[in-house]
Parts: C-alpha cells; sequence; structure tokens
C-alpha cells in the first residue's frame, strides 16, 4: 500500500533510491517547464538573438547615448555595427559618471536598480549598471540552470535540505540613491523568500568582511545542518572543505553531510581543483557550472554530461564576438551568433538591457557546439603572455598541465605563469610556472619536461621560440603551502569571487611570490 500511494515520490538514480520531498515535489513541473522553454529557445538562438538586438536598440533610441550613436536609423546588424562602437570601460566612464550622478535616461530608461562594484587593473574601482529588466536575470538564470538540471537528471532532493551561498558582502551603499555594492552580494538580494529559508550562512555572517573570520562562522553555523547544495568559486570553496574537516574532525565532507549531491560553480576552470575537492569530498558529486559576470549572466550548464556551456541567448544581451588575433586591428573583424565557427578563439563583445553598448568584458570564448550554441572560456584578453610574441592564452597553460599531472597523479593545488626575460641566474629567458602542489612529482625535471613539450603542441609560436633557441623550456618553481592564499590575502581579495589569473604578461604577480618558492 506504501508503495502505490507514493510511489510518485520515489525516484531511482545510479542503483539507489530516494524519496523525493515536498518542496521537489512542487517545484518538479516548474522545472519541466524550465527545461522545456530553455530547449525551444536554444533551439531559435540567432532569431531570439536578432529580436534582442532590435529591442535594445528601440528601448535605447531616447537615452543620451542612443541619440548620440543615432539608434534611430538602426535597422539591422550591419547598421548596428556602425553606429556602436567596441568599448571598454573608460570608453563608456562618461555616460557611467552622468548616471551616478543621478542624471536619467543615459544608457538605459531610467536610472540603474543597483550598481555591481568591480576592480579593474586600469580603470580602478568600476561601477558597472545592472538596470530593472536586468538584474533578476542574474538570480534568474541560477535558477533555471538549477531547474534545469533537476530536469534532466531528475535529481531534486537538493531542494529539500540546506544549501550554501559563499560570496562576497550583500550589504550595499549609494551613490546618490543608487545602491551599489559586488555582485556576489547583491545576487543574496535576489533570493526569494521560499528558498530564503533553505539558505545558509545567515545574513550577519555573510556581511562579514574578513574572509579567514567568516569561514570560521560559516563553519560553525553549517557544520550540524543537512547540507545538499554548495555553491561558490573552487578555491574558496577548498578553504571552507578544509576548515569543515578540520573544525569537526572527519576525514571528508561526505561525512559532516551525507546528503550533499551538488555543487555549483563558476569563475575559473574546474578541472584544476577537481581531483583535491573530490579527495575532500569523498567522492564525486553532480557539477552545475555557471558563467555569471557583473555584466550578465553569461552561459550555463544545459546538459549531463556535456563540453561547454548554453550561451544564454534569450535573456537581454545581444551578443557579438572578435577573432582575438583581430581585436587590436584599425577595423577587426566583428561578427554575431549566425557568423561564428568552431574552434576559433573569440573576444566576448555584449549589448545589454543594463546599458552596455558594444562592451569588452575582456574574456574569450570558443564555440564547441552550434547546435545548440555551447562556448568554454578559453581565457581573459589581458591575461596572457606574449613577452616574445608567443601569446600564449589561459586554456593553452590548462591544457599543457592538467593531463600531465592527472597522467603522473601530482595534485595541485593552484598556479600561475609569468615570462622571465632577463633570468638572475643568466642564460636564455624562459616561462617561469608557479606551482602551489599538494602532491609533488616524484621528479620535477620530468614533469616539466611533459608540461613543456604539451605547450609545444598547443602553440606553434612557443614553439618556433624554442626550436630557435629565442627561449628555453619552461622552469617550475614549486611553493610553499599556502602561497597563493597569503598573496591574495595580501592584495586585499581573499574569498569571494577572487581568482588568481593563471598567466601575466609581466612579473608582478611572479615577483611577489618568489618569497614562497621552496628551496
Amino acid at each position: 500500500m506504501f508503495a502505490h500511494r507514493h510511489a510518485g515520490l520515489l525516484r531511482h538514480h545510479r542503483n539507489h533510491f530516494y524519496i523525493m520531498g515536498l518542496r521537489a515535489i512542487i517545484v518538479k513541473p516548474f522545472a519541466n517547464r524550465t527545461a522545456r522553454n530553455i530547449a525551444d529557445w536554444s533551439a531559435h538562438a540567432v532569431q531570439r538573438q536578432e529580436d534582442i538586438m532590435k529591442m535594445l536598440v528601440a528601448r535605447a533610441a531616447g537615452t543620451a547615448y542612443g541619440r548620440d550613436h543615432h539608434f534611430g536609423a538602426v535597422q539591422n546588424y550591419e547598421d548596428f555595427k556602425s553606429a556602436v562602437p567596441v568599448c571598454d570601460y573608460e570608453d563608456l566612464k562618461p555616460y557611467v559618471e552622468r548616471v551616478k550622478s543621478g542624471e536619467k535616461h543615459v544608457l538605459w530608461p531610467g536610472l540603474p536598480a543597483y550598481f555591481a562594484k568591480t576592480s579593474g587593473t586600469t580603470s580602478g574601482v568600476k561601477y558597472i549598471p545592472m538596470s530593472r529588466e536586468s538584474t533578476p536575470l542574474h538570480f534568474g538564470t541560477a535558477r533555471n540552470a538549477l531547474f534545469n538540471y533537476f530536469a534532466q537528471t531528475g535529481k531534486g532532493q537538493w531542494l529539500d535540505g540546506k544549501m550554501i551561498f559563499l560570496s562576497g558582502s550583500p550589504e550595499t551603499e549609494e551613490v546618490n540613491g543608487i545602491p551599489f555594492g559586488r555582485l556576489s552580494g547583491i545576487s543574496n538580494h535576489l533570493v526569494p523568500g521560499w528558498l530564503r529559508r533553505n539558505q545558509l550562512p545567515s545574513w550577519k555572517t555573510n556581511c562579514m568582511e574578513d574572509w579567514e573570520l567568516k569561514i570560521d562562522r560559516i563553519v560553525e553555523e553549517t557544520m550540524h545542518e543537512d547540507m545538499r547544495l554548495i555553491s561558490g568559486i573552487p578555491p574558496w570553496v577548498q578553504m571552507y572543505y578544509e576548515r569543515l574537516l578540520e573544525r569537526t574532525g572527519k576525514k571528508t565532507v561526505r561525512e559532516v553531510f551525507p546528503n550533499f549531491s551538488v555543487f555549483v560553480y563558476g569563475g575559473v576552470n574546474f578541472e584544476p581543483y577537481r581531483s583535491k575537492l573530490e579527495e575532500l569530498v569523498g567522492a564525486p558529486v553532480d557539477n552545475v557550472e555557471t558563467y555569471p559576470a557583473s555584466e550578465g549572466f553569461i552561459a550555463f550548464q544545459d546538459s549531463f554530461p556535456a563540453q561547454g556551456l548554453l550561451l544564454n541567448a534569450d535573456e537581454g544581451m545581444f551578443f557579438e564576438f572578435i577573432p582575438v588575433d583581430e581585436l587590436y586591428h584599425a577595423n577587426p573583424k566583428r561578427i554575431w551568433l549566425a557568423e561564428v565557427e568552431l574552434g576559433v578563439n573569440y573576444v566576448l563583445i555584449l549589448n545589454t538591457n543594463a546599458g552596455l553598448w558594444g562592451y569588452n568584458i575582456g574574456d574569450t570564448v570558443q564555440f564547441v557546439s552550434k547546435s545548440p550554441y555551447r562556448i568554454i572560456v578559453s581565457g581573459r584578453v589581458k591575461h596572457f603572455i606574449s613577452a616574445f610574441g608567443e601569446h600564449v592564452i589561459g586554456k593553452e597553460v590548462e591544457e599543457a598541465i592538467l593531463p600531465v599531472a592527472q597522467a603522473l597523479g601530482v595534485n595541485i593545488v593552484e598556479f600561475t605563469v609569468a615570462p622571465q626575460v632577463n633570468p638572475p641566474e643568466g642564460g636564455l629567458p624562459y616561462h617561469e610556472w608557479l606551482i602551489e602542489f599538494d602532491q609533488a612529482p616524484a621528479k620535477m625535471s620530468d614533469f616539466a619536461q611533459l608540461v613543456d613539450a604539451r605547450m609545444r603542441s598547443q602553440n606553434i609560436y612557443y614553439d618556433d621560440l624554442i626550436t630557435g633557441n629565442i627561449l628555453r623550456p619552461l622552469k617550475i618553481s614549486a611553493l610553499r603551502r599556502d602561497a597563493f592564499r597569503e598573496y591574495m590575502k595580501s592584495q586585499g581579495k581573499l574569498g569571494g569571487q577572487n581568482k588568481v589569473p593563471r598567466l601575466s604578461n609581466d612579473r608582478k604577480i611572479a615577483d611577489a611570490l618568489v618569497a614562497s618558492r621552496l628551496s
């Protein structure tokens, strides 16, 4: 009788059953509807993008930016390209300053709902507008990604337990009545009441600025709870796991949270952290990858498993793309979704319903599928090495080191790469890889040689420089435990959404880490 009466509450996954709780039962039809909606718009992404471009232009035609750029004459994409120049924050800053002063209808109708405050290398603090139309989409897309995961896999047990979102402080300040703060903190304001009861940490703890004290408080608040979903940037989640195990005396996170079933992350490539995080958890858990940014929620994982993230083509953003090797040309090739090709490294350009126009967010992406349109994040425009003309990007260094580490049983905590143009020891210049190991290679020279060989196979310019005796093979400098955490703390960037750049074209980060080298 029980089995008959409750047949709808039981779900079978991977040879075991779980009982679907009340919240999961209620959400399931909404999850299924969300998945159908995603399948529909992703199948018609090009048409949706064209519609969004026209909507954006029409809505902003009466703004100061729209008048300055003759939006009233824009009829098609060619007109749009002619009207809207590619820009960065410095180019858009005069308009943003007018918005900050309280002027309405500058970049987008009305005033922003928020400014997302971010730090830039050349612009100092940046204030990214978030409109009343765009702001709900930040949480809404994250919700849709998780609902879609539920619909695709049938796994909704995470809805009936506690969830943790490791983020920046939700406290905001104001400039002329417009609140501003970190995106991860603003996102806390968007969590609906039905979910907030399941959310940890507490508001008071989340407002703490000292990350190490905050992590300790989060451990206290969560260690006795039924945690089922954990979300955050992988290196800071790792720090949380380590403090949790230290405090509880347990060997794995699964011993503390037996119902922990899904990890949501974004912002960095998960692969360098996968082995360590799985070791700490004690078993693999399902992952849902997302690609949020202050400028908009750009992509999310839509299939399990799947390579790449689904471009968020139906949520108020019109995407453009410039091949990386043309970015600094006088007239770079500039295309939209209908024209992209697989495997090309593109600079991502955004036009949004928050008033960003032709905006280069600094990320590079590659398409791995056009049916539907899925991307991988290949690096940052400003995070590269081309001290000798090699133009090494983040994707290349990750794909050089990770397979070698996996094959040799090496565990890496964190790493960054920088050029050494004038080696203090003399000889040819080289790329220095500064690596913090959890499990170091048995023979560092063999490890370095294999990583170098993979770099040469990926980047023909780097290979030519080695072959031509312009560069010598890469050098690895092993760093002591917690070197990167101490560096980030010294920069005031410990925790939250902050992450270590994988590579730099100068030695600012490398020189700061030199004192942490192991002898």
